[in-house]
């Protein structure tokens, strides 16, 4: 099933343009950004000095949420203030439960948001067996709560966001489907063909997953859905629930970034825990990524695409050493120094020497590998790190294992009985090479690329491999010139992760000449491997970025809990302002911290309620409690 329109060739898919509030979205118009408020609907002044922040940072579509008709009603009153301030951005309403809050919203604002899980669709977390009948009975009744916000929308110019969230499937698409990314796009697709027999088309379609091999997958089925019934309606991209700081930055791009490099997606929003206008300067340093992709090297077409874009299954490869076969994803750090290496030089890379110990001390985010050229070190290192040097170095020292080019591997026969690192460019490809490494088990090939669109060829290097039944394990190399950390951290995070998603690589390493980087490649590369969901090496926070309907301060309290939980590896805690974006939007959370009301949480073990209407000053120690209960605690060293 075709999902885009070339997997060697950067072209955006071609969408239908839709007209909101003079601003087009889709067709030709460049990728639009948005974002959504914080501030309680009904405080009028607040809710407009947030958005009027966000329009200035760049926000081109202010979602505001309306979930009672009163919130519905006062977006009047919101508008007309924005536009007595000499601002007319469009607004959208975020609708979830209340159908007549949508209807009152449509004639108010240029679109409405609906989540077809939630809105006159049933989400009790109940298994119910659903007969053929029984499921085209509930689906009439859909058709008949929605068809009337559809008919309100038509008459009064208004557009509509479809957007399915992960999390809030209904229970009777659960019934069918499961909790997957085909039950996510059924879910739109329902509501899609109600607006289609209805003859109204000014329609933004959305998948969101904090998930994001999920959220790409859905993605990609949408499309693919969509080309076999003749649709073309605009997409809305984000990974929901990213969180904050480094980690919200990293997953969003991550999964935003997979799907743009593929050419899908008319408009986006990076959802971070923090206040709104942060979201457009990282949301406009993603998009810089894509800007000059006409300028790209031709890459030769595919041929036969063995990959499945739609389900997640890592490339098979043999084992060399800790590399390949079932190990996880391994990191390489690149330590080019003019000075002397010491021990404290591997401290960015995570290992910490204690000198009145005189042990090392390595930490969850521990570099696997080191390329140090030519350096030589004169004291000990830790047991769990390997050291690579150039060829000519090895051969002399004989230390470490060596870095070859392609060059330099097909004309040397004394090589390392262990592991041979051989760099490669798609240009390099050739039989003599393919013949060498398929009899070779020590080999282990650095792919780097220096074309624009270099994830697209790299991932022509790995299908060319997968075609000729080549399993020797693949690092994702790429270098970065002098760029600053912002812009580091989006475009690796981008141009790595979408191949990570697709079960592509069997390390990575990130290179950028600036010096003083380290730290932050280290842990940008871990990032990475943790927002793919191939190499777990930190706690995972699936927090939601707030709105008005958020129950407690989100911020403050991510960084409560993360403080007292960052050391439990793996453990993934949903931390959601409000029933609406919990349980359902922390989907696969292990544990949830959920407001219900003013001062009150409940907490969940997965989704199932544990503890109702707890204080919120007693809810963090009592959400430990419960980690506790359920042996996945650990005690921070």
């Amino acid at each position: 099933m075709k999902y885009c329109n070339s997997l060697t060739s950067y072209s955006r898919f071609k969408t239908r343009e839709v007209v909101i509030g003079g601003i087009g979205f889709g067709g030709n118009n460049p990728i639009r950004v948005q974002s959504m408020t914080t501030t309680d609907t009904m405080d009028t002044i607040a809710t407009v000095e947030e958005s009027i922040r966000m329009i200035k940072a760049g926000c081109e579509l202010v979602r505001i949420t309306a979930p009672s008709k009163r919130d519905a009603e006062n977006l009047k009153n919101i508008k007309e203030e924005l536009l007595k301030r000499g601002y007319n951005t469009p607004i959208v309403a975020d609708i979830h439960f209340t159908p007549n809050a949508a209807e009152i919203a449509a004639k108010i604002v240029e679109k409405v948001r609906v989540n077809p899980g939630n809105y006159a669709d049933k989400k009790k977390f109940e298994e119910i067996e659903y007969t053929d009948k029984t499921y085209q009975d509930e689906l009439n009744r859909i058709r008949e709560k929605f068809t009337p916000l559809v008919k309100i929308c038509k008459e009064h110019g208004t557009a509509m966001r479809i957007g399915t969230n992960h999390g809030s499937l209904s229970d009777r698409i659960l019934s069918r489907y499961g909790d997957t990314p085909k039950g996510m796009v059924e879910s739109a697709m329902e509501f899609l063909r109600i607006c289609r027999d209805e003859n109204y088309h000014e329609i933004i379609l959305s998948m969101k997953a904090s998930n994001t091999r999920v959220m790409v997958q859905a993605y990609r089925l949408l499309v693919a859905e969509m080309i076999k019934e003749s649709m073309n309606y605009p997409l809305h991209l984000g990974v929901t629930e990213a969180g904050e700081a480094e980690d919200g930055r990293i997953k969003s791009a991550v999964g935003i970034g997979a799907l743009l490099e593929d050419g899908i997606g008319d408009t986006i929003r990076v959802s971070l825990t923090e206040a709104p206008e942060h979201e457009m300067p990282v949301a406009f340093n993603l998009l810089k990524n894509f800007t000059n992709r006409n300028n790209s090297q031709k890459i030769k077409d595919i041929a036969k695409n063995p990959l499945n874009p739609f389900e997640y299954s890592r490339r098979k490869t043999n084992k060399v050493k800790n590399i390949g076969g079932n190990n996880v994803p391994i990191v390489i750090s690149n330590l080019k120094r003019k000075n002397k290496i010491k021990p404290s030089s591997f401290f960015p890379l995570g290992y910490q020497y204690s000198v009145p110990l005189d042990k090392w001390n390595i930490n969850d985010q521990a570099t696997d590998y080191i390329f140090l050229d030519d350096k030589k070190i004169d004291f000990e290192i830790p047991g769990t790190l390997r050291l690579i040097y150039n060829f000519k170095f090895w051969k002399k020292n004989k230390e470490g294992y060596p870095l070859l080019s392609s060059d330099e591997y097909l004309n040397n026969n004394k090589l390392s009985n262990e592991i041979n690192f051989i760099e490669i460019y798609i240009k390099n490809l050739c039989e003599d090479l393919f013949t060498k490494i398929t009899k070779d088990p020590t080999a282990v090939l650095i792919v780097k690329t220096d074309n624009v669109n270099g994830l697209a060829e790299q991932r022509r290097i790995f299908i060319e491999l997968i075609n000729r039944n080549i399993k020797n394990p693949v690092i994702i190399s790429r270098d970065y010139s002098q760029l600053d950390a912002k812009y580091l951290q989006l475009n690796s995070s981008s141009d790595i992760g979408g191949l990570l998603i697709d079960g592509l690589g069997d390390g990575i390493t990130v290179n950028n000449n600036k010096e003083g980087e380290s730290l932050h490649i280290n842990s940008t590369a871990f990032g990475i491997l943790q927002a793919s969901r191939t190499r777990i090496s930190k706690t995972e926070y699936i927090s939601c970025p707030s709105c008005g309907r958020t129950l407690f301060d989100l911020q403050e309290t991510t960084a409560k809990i993360r403080k007292v939980t960052d050391h439990l590896k793996g453990v993934k805690i949903g931390i959601m302002g409000c029933i609406v974006n919990g349980p359902g939007e922390m989907a696969d959370a292990d544990y949830g911290y959920v407001g219900t009301r003013p001062g009150k949480i409940t907490l969940y073990k997965e989704k199932t309620v544990v503890k109702k209407n707890i204080d919120e000053e007693l809810a963090v120690d009592a959400l430990i409690d419960l980690i506790k209960e359920n042996g996945d605690w650990v005690e921070k060293n």
